[in-house]
This record gives C-alpha cells, structure tokens and sequence, in this order.
C-alpha cells in the first residue's frame, strides 16, 4: 500500500515559497540599486525575447527555406550518400 503524502514537507515547501516571493515584492517596490538594476535587465530580457518571437514569426520560413535540403534521395529529402573509405593514409 502507498505510503500517505507528508503534508509537514509539503507545508514547508509553500511556506518557504510564499515568504520567498514575499521578500521578493518587497525588495521590488524598495528604491534600491541592484532592484533598479535587476528591473534594467529583466526588461531587457523580455523585449529581447519577444523581439526574436516576432522576427522568428516574420523571417521564420524564409530560414527553414534557406535550410531545407532539397532534392530526391535518402531519408532527409537530399541527404548526400557517404564519401567512399579511402585507405592507406
């Protein structure tokens, strides 16, 4: 028979969490430095992320084209068969 959930471990866990993104909200609404600095970065982070979602979704097909292998043979649409073995080097 399965051994019951230890809700201690459990409870220790969401404790720890609510307390770590307490501290965490409150160090964000602090006027600190490395806050200020971390808020530079996360923004610079997110708008990088979305700028490549949106020039994925633009360039996206144009770059899968540029990279398809095209032509008949081989199980990747065109993959060259491999260079003989030369021996005696």
């Amino acid at each position: 028979m399965e051994e019951p959930w230890d809700f201690e471990f459990l409870s220790r866990i969401v404790d720890g969490f609510v307390s770590f993104l307490s501290e965490f909200v409150d160090d964000w609404l602090a006027n600190d430095m490395r806050v200020s600095i971390f808020k530079i970065l996360f923004s610079w982070l997110v708008v990088s992320l979305i700028a490549i979602h949106f020039a994925w979704k633009f360039y996206g097909n144009t770059v899968n084209d540029m990279y398809y292998r095209q032509g008949t043979g081989g199980k990747n649409g065109g993959t060259p068969d491999p260079a003989p073995h030369r021996s005696g080097w």
